[in-house]
C-alpha cells in the first residue's frame, strides 16, 4: 500500500473544509472526549467532506464507530489496542494504523499484520505529555529496516523546514498536526507542506 507523503491530522471536521481544497490527500480525525452523538456526527461530516475531495480519512480510536459509519481506514495508539477487536476491524475490510515507540511495540504492532506503522514522537512536540523523548531520524532508518515495504508515518515535531531530513532519514509518510493548526495561516502551511513532500 502507497500513503501520501503529507498526512495531516486534525481535531474537527470544520478544518476540512478549509484544508481539503488545498490538496490534502490523507487525513486522520482525532477527536477526543465528545459525547458519542457528536462523534457520530463528525466523523459523518468527515467523510462526507473527504469523499467530495478524493481524500483518504483515517479516524483515530473510535474503531466500532467508524465501522458502524462504513469508514474504512482506523489508526489505533498502543493503548487503544486493549480493547479493539482488531479481528472484526480486518473482518469489516478496514485498513489499520498502529503508533510505535519502542521495540516492544513495533514487534506487537508487527503481530497485528498493519497497513502502516507509526513512529514518534520524531522530535519534541508540544502536542501531547509523551512518556517516550525524541526518537530522532536515526530511529526512522532503523523502523524502515524493520518494517520492510510496509508504509512508515514519521510524526511529532514535524515542519516544513524539518521535512527533508525526514524523508531523506526513510519515512514514507510525514504526519502533522501543531505545525497546520497553530500556524496563523493554516491554509498557506498546507501549501507548503505539500509542495516541500510533492
Amino acid at each position: 500500500m502507497m500513503l501520501p507523503r503529507f498526512y495531516l491530522i486534525v481535531d474537527k471536521s470544520e478544518w476540512l473544509v478549509r484544508l481539503l481544497p488545498q490538496g490534502v490527500k490523507l487525513v486522520q480525525l482525532r477527536i477526543k472526549d465528545l459525547p458519542e452523538d457528536h462523534l457520530r456526527q463528525e466523523i459523518r461530516a468527515a467523510k462526507a467532506l473527504c469523499a467530495a475531495h478524493g481524500a483518504q480519512l483515517v479516524i483515530n480510536d473510535y474503531w466500532r464507530l467508524a465501522m458502524e459509519e462504513g469508514c474504512d481506514f482506523v489508526h489505533l495508539g498502543q493503548g487503544d489496542l486493549e480493547s479493539a477487536d482488531v479481528a472484526a476491524i480486518r473482518k469489516a475490510g478496514m485498513k489499520l494504523g498502529v503508533s510505535t515507540h519502542d521495540h516492544a511495540e513495533l514487534d506487537r504492532a508487527l503481530a497485528l499484520d498493519p497497513d502502516y506503522i507509526a513512529l514518534g514522537p520524531i522530535y519534541p512536540t508540544i502536542l501531547k505529555q509523551m512518556p517516550f523523548g525524541p526518537q530522532g531520524l536515526e530511529r526512522i532508518g532503523e523502523w524502515k529496516r524493520l518494517i520492510g515495504s510496509r508504509p512508515l508515518v514519521a510524526i511529532g515535531g514535524l515542519s516544513v523546514e524539518r521535512a527533508p531530513g525526514v524523508i531523506e532519514a526513510g519515512a514514507d509518510s510525514l504526519c502533522v498536526v501543531t505545525d497546520v493548526l497553530l500556524n496563523a495561516d493554516p491554509e498557506a502551511r498546507v501549501k507548503a507542506w505539500l509542495d516541500v513532500t510533492r
